[in-house]
């Protein structure tokens, strides 16, 4: 959103909000704090009140907890799937919240029912583990990877094609969903698109080493001392930061079809666009598309972003595109784009 002054400001409810809340000190912030933050903030996003930020679930698609047991954890999950009949086997959309240290799926309903009615899909968002003190970035990658290869697996328990499925995911979500696509690869399972939403793409050294984080670092949905936390938290002594890092993976050819969503008033910005040139450097498709005035976060902001509809419509779009191409069809390379 534009001011007059030529200076992009975020939408006005963002700018409330951030002016009314008063905001911790991340970098002096204590492990014990840092819980009892994360806990309170995930009851208000899961709350009625809430939904006034987060908006409300679509009608006609039924929402519920379960529970994915893997070799040696259960992984709690939140399943979407649209009320009405429909023959046959539905596509798989799986999808991870973004938040890191803070953040659940209840926060991406509005979309997530939204995606389920609409392809219609059976949506599948991972509550993965958050980052914390003895829990690393690579504790989350892992449970958004062994989920998705788990609901595959086990297609017909969960009432899925195998063949039709995609992922979705929004800032460490996006992360996940990325390093997810790369394992799918190497693994032999094939999947039908990507979508990655304002996402993190390098939690090394060289992470704030872009334009955008200095010219966003105050943005009120995300800033220099929460991402700096986030860095300590994501990649701690003697982990491999460039492991969890998509943009530094050596090899991103052949993966597939990608949707990288930034909002331009977000210090991850470059990190989406940069992820987009990449992919397409290396032959894999991509659409790089992004929202003016839009902050971080803003696709599970609807009532406070107004560029979260568009957003969440576009996505839908490329999402059924894809579902709906042939399998024995390899699909078409697209150039990035901007919105």
């Amino acid at each position: 959103m534009n001011d007059g002054t030529g200076i992009e400001r975020p939408p006005l409810g963002i700018r409330l909000l951030h002016a009314v809340r008063k905001a911790p000190n991340w970098s002096t912030m204590t492990a014990d704090e840092l819980v009892a933050y994360r806990d309170a903030e995930n009851r208000r996003r899961s709350s009625r009140l809430g939904r006034v930020i987060t908006g409300r679930p679509a009608d006609g698609v039924a929402i519920r907890w379960r529970e994915v047991t893997l070799a040696d954890r259960e992984v709690r999950v939140r399943e979407y799937r649209p009320s009405t009949e429909h023959r046959g086997d539905l596509p798989l959309v799986l999808h991870v919240h973004g938040g890191g240290f803070v953040g659940t799926a209840v926060q991406c309903d509005w979309s997530n029912s939204y995606f389920a009615a609409s392809l219609p899909a059976v949506v599948v968002s991972v509550e993965h583990r958050l980052l914390a003190e003895g829990t690393p970035l690579s504790a989350a990658v892992d449970d958004g990877w062994e989920v998705l290869r788990h609901v595959v697996l086990h297609a017909a328990e969960w009432g899925v094609d195998p063949a039709r499925t995609v992922v979705v995911g929004e800032s460490t979500g996006g992360l996940i969903a990325a390093l997810s696509a790369i394992r799918a690869k190497a693994s032999g399972l094939h999947l039908r698109a990507q979508v990655l939403v304002n996402p993190v793409t390098d939690v090394t050294g060289t992470a704030f080493d872009h334009p955008s984080i200095t010219q966003h670092a105050d943005s009120p949905t995300l800033n220099m001392a929460q991402l700096r936390l986030f860095q300590r938290l994501a990649a701690p002594p003697g982990s491999d930061a460039r492991a969890v890092s998509p943009l530094l993976t050596e090899d991103l050819g052949g993966l597939a079809p990608a949707l990288v969503v930034v909002p331009t008033i977000d210090p991850l910005a470059d990190h989406g666009r940069r992820y987009a040139e990449r992919l397409l450097a290396s032959g894999t498709p991509a659409r790089l598309t992004e929202h003016p005035g839009a902050p971080h976060g803003f696709l599970s902001m609807p009532g406070l972003a107004p560029q979260a509809k568009a957003a969440r419509t576009e996505i839908a779009a490329f999402l059924q595109d894809h579902l709906d191409e042939s399998p024995s069809v390899a699909p078409k390379s697209k150039k990035a784009g901007r919105r």
